[in-house]
């Protein structure tokens, strides 16, 4: 069992690593591969005349120093970020102490400078601690009389890793930050969308039912003194509601509809977040019927959410063409394959290009990728559309928004 006053300890800080790797969905343990390269400490000996360098004060001062390694490693993964260089100093500080006795606590140097490097601060400050900390080893190591190839070596090893490590977390960092800048355009999208709808309720609604309340007013006012005439305030009224839920329904016809363009820069958003290359082949000259414009951008949808989900892929890639008054859409993958050919997802898309009077044709072979192609005619779903209805924008209106 763990004594309360070490496992209190040992509580992730809110800022710390442990703490963002669990807000990602990462195991609080992930960092702990980074262990293995401490193999190098019951290596080291090898390098010392063999089988000879395995003494009695090696084998004390690793059972005496390697706990307390492990306890500072944990440390920094679990203290705020802004104190957490402290313990990459104790780290360093382990292995100066050591350093005429026990050549393996080298090892604890370089994590020391290694986790100096993941620690949250100004780069300027990383590099100058860093820089003082080779320069206390070598004057330290040669002072006890290290070789001078030890003296070489180390500080080469050190910084060619160090540096490796701060371009990886700048990397990391560009891609929450990209992530975050993601979230946010979908954010900013749902909010101007509920604008819009808004906006447009407002004008479609506000003057219609501003009129039939006057009208059912003069109505009742009239309904004893002229019935005739609140009989046809009443017609009108009725005619004026009747108009209006024509428009409502067509206005949540319009909401509803989906469209490729919009689509394909949802497709681009989620598979390139998943390091998925996601590629488009456009024709120049696209104008699709709404309908079937819709049906093809909730199959596109389907198709890309099981690339993302399942497929397993480095890269994606959407294929439109048109050819003797078909249309046809291929989505491909490089992934693992195997699809199955009876899902729910399978099915759905089937059901809407069978509705179409169109084809789905899926190749899956295992450990080959995936391809999806559908054809649908375009002359039997062009229908016109209700002179009181408001058609939902085509592909070829919003291409330049892929």
């Amino acid at each position: 069992m763990i004594p309360a006053f070490l496992a209190r300890w040992l509580v992730p800080a809110p800022d710390s690593g442990v703490a963002d790797d669990i807000r990602c969905g990462k195991s609080p343990w992930a960092d702990s591969v980074h262990l293995l390269w401490s193999v190098w400490i019951f290596v080291t000996p090898l390098f010392d005349h063999g089988i000879k360098g395995y003494t009695r004060a090696w084998l004390l001062f690793t059972l005496g120093s390697y706990p307390l390694f492990l306890l500072l490693f944990a440390k920094i993964q679990l203290a705020p970020q802004r104190t957490a260089y402290r313990y990459a100093w104790a780290m360093a500080a382990l292995c100066f102490a050591l350093l005429r006795w026990y050549p393996s606590g080298l090892s604890y140097f370089v994590y020391a400078c290694v986790m100096l490097i993941q620690c949250r601060m100004r780069l300027r400050t990383q590099l100058v601690q860093l820089a003082l900390l080779n320069v206390m080893l070598v004057g330290l190591a040669w002072w006890i009389g290290y070789a001078i190839s030890i003296l070489v070596i180390m500080p080469a090893s050190v910084i060619v890793i160090s540096v490796i490590m701060l371009v990886e977390r700048i990397n990391k960092e560009r891609d929450a930050a990209l992530r975050l800048s993601q979230e946010e355009i979908r954010r900013l999208a749902v909010l101007a969308e509920r604008e819009r709808i808004g906006r447009d309720l407002h004008d479609l609604l506000g003057h219609t039912l501003s009129l039939v309340t006057l009208k059912s007013e003069l109505a009742r006012k009239l309904a004893l003194a002229d019935p005739p005439r609140a009989q046809r305030e009443m017609e009108e009224v009725e005619r004026v509601s009747r108009h209006a839920l024509v428009e409502v329904r067509a206005a949540v016809t319009g909401m509803r509809r989906s469209d490729l363009a919009a689509e394909l820069v949802s497709a681009r958003l989620m598979l390139e977040a998943s390091n998925i290359v996601f590629e488009v082949a456009v024709p120049s000259v696209l104008d699709l019927p709404a309908e079937t414009e819709a049906a093809l951008a909730l199959v596109l949808r389907e198709a890309v959410t099981n690339i993302h989900r399942h497929a397993r892929a480095t890269a994606a890639r959407v294929v439109f063409s048109c050819e003797a008054e078909r249309f046809h859409m291929r989505i491909s993958d490089n992934g693992h394959g195997g699809l199955a050919a009876h899902g729910n997802g399978i099915s759905g898309m089937r059901e809407r290009v069978r509705a179409m009077g169109g084809t789905l044709a899926i190749a899956s072979p295992a450990r080959r990728g995936t391809t999806l192609d559908v054809e649908v005619p375009l002359r039997a779903l062009s229908r016109p559309v209700a002179a009181d209805a408001r058609p939902a924008p085509t592909l070829a209106g919003q291409r330049g928004a892929a």
